[in-house]
């Protein structure tokens, strides 16, 4: 159990990325990302409980969903860098505030429709019970991941 709750913890540095930083810096933020990544992979692996034909058909899924995932975290990071950035200088306006709001909201739909695709191709190659199973598992590691960030977010002046 220690051991998930430090890779939700880790895990959510994925959400937000590194901040201009010198080139040893970058390296050693890449070391870590791809630590947390192969981490979550673990967790997946030892969770599904898949035998070696589901295996096969799931692990291929997973590293696509794993790629479109990463494109939504970065958007989210920038969003939420934007909103720090004007909250910080105190330069948050109403029509800034629509704006990340509507992007927040669109980061957030479009999760869903990526999570809805992956659960259809999944559902096309393993047990529905199975593929239950790894949207729990991603559901839990996300609402980790968004409690994490809300709690560090300060609302809205």
């Amino acid at each position: 159990m220690k051991f998930i709750n430090a890779l939700i913890l880790c895990v959510a540095a994925l959400a937000v990325p590194a901040l201009a930083q010198e080139k040893p810096a970058d390296t050693n933020m890449q070391i870590l990302l791809d630590k947390v990544k192969a981490d979550k992979k673990l967790v997946v692996a030892a969770n599904m409980e898949l035998n070696e034909a589901e295996g096969k058909v799931f692990w291929p899924i997973y590293e696509a969903y794993q790629k479109e995932l990463q494109a939504i975290n970065d958007r989210l990071g920038k969003t939420i860098l934007a909103y720090a950035d004007a909250y910080n200088k105190k330069t948050l306006t109403d029509d800034l505030a629509k704006q990340l709001t509507n992007e927040a909201l669109g980061i957030d739909q479009d999760e869903l429709t990526l999570r809805k695709t992956y659960a259809a191709k999944l559902n096309g190659v393993l047990p529905a019970m199975k593929v239950a199973r790894y949207i729990q598992i991603e559901n839990k590691i996300r609402a980790a991941i968004r409690y994490e960030l809300a709690t560090g977010i300060p609302l809205v002046p």
